[in-house]
């Protein structure tokens, strides 16, 4: 066992032990089987230990040793929070391909639209093996249609091939599709371009994006075979749903849906694919992380976390 998790051998009239965590004791009932494996959830006071972000959220998920050093070549892309990536890695010296140059790649121009697994899929599919694509299903940022241009997409597969750690963020598993091809969309329809028998609305499954997140893995380790695929899912929830229940609770469901597909992706052992908890450190270790939006992290805490992440993932030479 853990020797942070240390049971101390006390018994009490309740039949309970004491567990010590780091510098705090807690009691469970003690009659209930524990096998040999078991982590208990901390308290609020021990998040304020030293190494609380490892001991108690990254235990079980950190690489064997750093991925990434001064040599690597990393691209990062998905959700909004991935750009907090980026830009941490690269204030800190690392090589961030695309955030130096002016690439025309939709995965560094428009990477922070792409933020369910049908588009990610869809995007290194074409790249990569340059499958055909139903036009008009990718818009920028600013509601223009961005076309597959061949010089594009064989940009997007030289930037992948040089890469040798890719950081995927997830968003959400709300998704809009064509209804003549099923093919989903990289955000929702323009108002002025929508079209209620050609586009629809879906909430996908658990299975859809654990396949997805297989699709990925498999394309880049047929395509950049020594490459790290570092997985995270975004803390920001979403702005509104499409669905006819509150907010809240549809985010809450969307963001389980991608939560449960990594983790059965990660139950797999893939070689050279690992999961970053930043989705965990936002919403379980800080007690009111995000600005008056309730949806973008607080600067001081993205700064937090990806030194948690750098320390771990990093190798700082």
């Amino acid at each position: 066992m853990d020797d942070t998790l240390e049971t101390l051998q006390e018994e009490t009239p309740l039949q309970e032990i004491v567990v010590k965590m780091g510098d705090h004791n807690q009691r469970f009932h003690g009659t209930w089987y524990r096998g040999s494996t078991i982590n208990y959830i901390p308290t609020r006071m021990n998040f304020a230990e030293e190494d609380a972000a490892e001991r108690y959220v990254l235990k079980g998920w950190l690489p064997p040793a750093p991925l990434i050093d001064k040599t690597s070549v990393v691209t990062a892309f998905g959700s909004c929070f991935a750009q907090n990536i980026s830009d941490w890695l690269l204030r800190e010296g690392y090589n961030v391909l695309g955030k130096k140059l002016n690439l025309q790649s939709h995965i560094i121009r428009f990477g922070d639209g792409i933020v369910n697994t049908f588009s990610i899929r869809e995007q290194l599919e074409w790249a990569f093996e340059n499958k055909s694509l139903v036009d008009g299903l990718w818009f920028g940022e600013h509601k223009e249609i961005v076309t597959p241009d061949d010089s594009v997409r064989q940009t997007t597969a030289d930037l992948l091939r040089q890469t040798s750690t890719l950081i995927i963020t997830l968003g959400l598993s709300e998704i809009w599709y064509d209804k003549q091809s099923g093919r989903a969309f990289w955000r929702a329809i323009p108002a002025s371009m929508f079209d209620e028998e050609h586009h629809g609305f879906r909430l996908t499954t658990v299975e859809e994006n654990r396949e997805n997140l297989l699709a990925i893995c498999a394309l880049v380790k047929k395509h950049v075979p020594d490459c790290n695929v570092i997985f995270t899912l975004s803390p920001i929830p979403l702005m509104a749903t499409f669905r006819p229940v509150s907010c809240i609770t549809a985010n809450s469901v969307s963001k389980a849906i991608l939560r449960v597909a990594l983790d059965e992706l990660m139950q797999r052992n893939i070689e050279n694919v690992y999961y970053f908890p930043s989705y965990e450190l936002v919403k379980e270790v800080f007690a009111d992380p995000y600005l008056k939006d309730n949806r973008h992290v607080k600067p001081e805490l993205i700064e937090m976390i990806m030194k948690i992440f750098g320390r771990n993932y990093c190798s700082g030479e």
